[in-house]
């Protein structure tokens, strides 16, 4: 058995079918096995899963789902020397595991290699917006982080501790890869297709309203939080562009505030809040080429930076800790 490859998954009755049939034809002739770590879907996905030669287990029902909490869940059951991880709505390319083993083969200080995450769905604001910037998933050669997954060493990532922090709605995968590097690792991104990722279709607000509630949004928070006072703090707080942008977001909001009594009268001062938000809009549609991405750009902040501290403050359990689930269906 060379690789363990990890389907994270919360309702994907619709893709996890082809999303197992894409890691099986991609397996063939390299061995291994297929953990689908599923977060408490209340759809079809177990009973669409348990058709193929897979072990299925599942996070128990007290336990509430996190970003984290699927890669751990599906790392703590996994028996391979090679992890891939990767989400239920994606297809794996058939030619990026040889590609993946034959260069952690020749690169032996390398923890992990991840190819290109071809997004289809062109349809929300988020992932246009997404596919437009230069990102992390965008970059290739050495990089930071595997947003989206890849192929990792096991005993590089239990030199790291674990997988993933459970704690974490977001930000898990550069927490990995900040917990690597200081130990010496780094990580490698091709110049290859890794997966082509289905979307949520929502509409972009919508998504945005729901990674609220469902305290993704919160995940910067969570990350710093963990990192307090471990020897990781600096480097993450050093590469992580969006501290900088949240603070600016907050002395906005700040000058904002203090406008209305600033000004010879309340009403003045409300103009001139009213005057700098659309200004701030305008240059953000100027740099997006569009108004409608412009605006939701400036929305996004707002949520981001008002989640921020609501993750700081949240509580933490270990890490590493044994995540209570179940095994569904093991196979032979």
């Amino acid at each position: 058995m060379t690789v363990s490859v990890i389907l994270k998954t919360l309702d994907e009755e619709a893709r996890i079918g082809a999303a197992i049939e894409s890691v099986l034809a991609a397996l063939d002739g390299i061995g291994g096995e297929v953990i689908v770590a599923d977060g408490g879907s209340r759809d079809g996905t177990l009973a669409v899963a348990a058709i193929y030669p897979v072990r299925i287990v599942q996070l128990d029902p007290a336990t509430a789902p996190s970003c984290g909490l699927g890669p751990q869940l599906g790392f703590q059951y996994s028996r391979a020397p090679f992890i891939c991880l990767m989400d239920g709505d994606m297809l794996l390319d058939p030619g990026f595991l040889p590609a993946a083993l034959a260069f952690l083969a020749d690169h032996p200080r390398i923890a992990g290699v991840t190819g290109h995450v071809e997004e289809m769905n062109q349809t929300s604001l988020e992932y246009i917006r997404r596919n437009r910037r230069i990102s992390p998933e965008n970059r290739t050669g050495a990089i930071d982080r595997m947003n989206g997954g890849g192929l990792y060493r096991r005993d590089a990532i239990e030199q790291a501790g674990y997988l993933s922090d459970h704690n974490l709605h977001g930000y898990e995968e550069f927490d990995l890869g900040v917990r690597l590097r200081v130990n010496g690792w780094g990580l490698h991104r091709l110049d290859h297709r890794f997966v082509r990722h289905f979307g949520h279709a929502l509409n972009a607000y919508a998504l945005l309203v729901r990674r609220w509630k469902s305290g993704y949004l919160r995940g910067i928070g969570e990350l710093l939080r963990g990192a307090l006072g471990q020897p990781r703090w600096r480097q993450l707080v050093r590469e992580l562009p969006e501290l900088r942008l949240w603070a600016g977001v907050y002395a906005l909001l700040a000058a904002m505030a203090a406008l209305p009594f600033a000004m010879p009268s309340p009403a003045l001062g409300l103009a001139l809040d009213g005057a700098l938000f659309a200004g701030i809009i305008g240059l953000m549609s100027l740099r997006q080429r569009s108004l409608s991405l412009g605006f939701y750009a400036v929305v996004a902040w707002f949520f981001h930076a008002a989640a921020l501290p609501l993750g700081f403050l949240q509580a933490r359990k270990a890490p590493d800790a044994w995540i209570e689930s179940r095994i569904v269906k093991d196979t032979p």
